[in-house]
């Protein structure tokens, strides 16, 4: 299993959260660097992936209802690809 972390101190802004989950994740240079986009990235992956996302809150205070979002459609990923695992650690 690929075991992947985001970490939300990382994503300051838009631009720094898309820049981190596109090396996180290694996306392609197509990627379209928004949440509709990053969505079907995930539910298109292959094999199994867990994906582990640090510092929810942080990302959250930086990026307001966008952090929100981009939670959201992390976990609707995870929940619509069964090879994707995604979760929240606390702490």
């Amino acid at each position: 299993m690929e075991v992947i972390t985001i970490d939300g101190e990382r994503m300051s802004n838009r631009r720094a959260a898309h820049d981190h989950l596109t090396e996180a994740l290694s996306l392609p240079e197509h990627y379209g660097r928004n949440l509709d986009a990053l969505y079907d990235m995930l539910t298109e992956r292959g094999g199994p992936t867990r994906l582990i996302v640090r510092r929810r809150d942080t990302a959250i205070s930086f990026l307001g209802d966008y952090g929100e979002a981009l939670c959201q459609t992390l976990e609707d990923a995870g929940r619509a690809n069964p090879q994707l695992e995604v979760l929240f650690p606390q702490g």
